[in-house]
C-alpha cells in the first residue's frame, strides 16, 4: 500500500504568532524603512535577530548594501495610516521618513520612535537567499525601550484593524472568503479597497479617523480615503 503524498495545509500558518516591526536603513545619505512581520531573535549570546526581506524592495538594496538596519517594535494602538505609509508605499517614490517622527541611531539608521514600544539597531554579518526573499542576519549593537504596553501582533493586525498582508510580505497567502455571518452584520455590506486590500467594515467604522462604528460606507463623508493606502471611495468595491 502506498503510503500518502504529504500535503501543506496554508491555513496552518495563520496560527504562527508574528510582531509587526518598521525596518529601516540608509545608503548614500538617503532614508528608507517598510513594515515587516518577519523578525526573529536566533541568539542571546550574542545578541543577534534576523529579518526576511523581499527582493523587490527598496529597504532590500538599502540594508543589502550598508550592512545595517534598524527595528521598530510597534505598539497594538498604531493607526492605519502609519501603516498603510511603510506597508503600502514604496519609498522609491514616497519620503517615509519626513513624515514620521525618528531620531538617529549609532549606526546611521533612522530610528522610528512614533507607535514604537522599543528599539533595535544591528549590524548584517550574515545573508541566507531565500528565493523571493533574502534573509538578514545580523548583531545587535543598541537596543532600548522606549514606553510600555503590547506589541502589535500580526493577528490583531489581520483581526482587529482589518488590512491585508502585502503581497512581497514573506507571509502572504490568500485569505479564504469571509463567513457569511460576519458578511452580514448588521445587514450592512462590507466594502473591500481595490488598492491594497483593506476591508471596511461599517460594524467597526475607522475610529483612527473619526468614524464610529455603526457608519454604512454610503455615509462616510466624500473626502474619506482609505486608511492603508490612501485611496478614495470610488477605489473601493463592495464584498461580495
Amino acid at each position: 500500500m502506498n503510503a500518502q503524498s504529504p500535503e501543506i495545509n496554508l491555513e496552518a500558518f495563520w496560527s504562527l504568532t508574528y510582531g509587526l516591526c518598521v525596518i529601516t536603513s540608509h545608503l548614500e545619505g538617503k532614508l528608507n524603512g517598510q513594515i515587516v512581520n518577519s523578525v526573529i531573535q536566533v541568539t542571546a549570546e550574542p545578541s543577534r535577530i534576523a529579518v526576511s526581506i523581499s527582493k523587490n524592495n527598496f529597504t532590500h538594496d538599502y540594508i543589502a548594501q550598508s550592512g545595517v538596519f534598524a527595528v521598530s517594535v510597534l505598539e497594538e494602538s498604531t493607526p492605519m495610516t502609519f501603516i498603510g505609509l511603510f506597508g503600502f508605499k514604496s519609498g522609491r517614490d514616497t519620503d517615509k521618513l519626513s513624515q514620521v517622527s525618528y531620531k538617529n541611531g549609532f549606526t546611521g539608521c533612522p530610528l522610528v520612535t512614533e507607535n514604537t514600544l522599543s528599539l533595535f539597531e544591528a549590524k548584517v554579518i550574515g545573508q541566507v537567499d531565500v528565493g523571493t526573499h533574502t534573509l538578514f542576519i545580523a548583531d545587535v549593537v543598541h537596543a532600548e525601550v522606549l514606553r510600555q504596553g503590547n506589541p502589535l501582533t500580526y493577528a490583531y493586525y489581520q483581526q482587529i484593524k482589518k488590512g491585508k498582508t502585502p503581497k512581497n510580505a514573506s507571509t502572504y497567502q490568500q485569505r479564504a472568503p469571509i463567513g457569511e455571518t460576519e458578511k452580514q452584520g448588521k445587514n450592512m455590506a462590507q466594502y473591500r479597497c481595490t488598492i491594497c486590500g483593506y476591508l471596511y467594515d461599517p460594524t467597526r467604522g475607522d475610529p483612527d479617523n473619526g468614524v464610529p462604528p455603526g457608519t454604512p460606507f454610503e455615509e462616510l463623508p466624500e473626502d474619506w480615503v482609505c486608511p492603508v493606502c490612501g485611496a478614495p471611495k470610488e477605489e473601493f468595491i463592495i464584498e461580495s
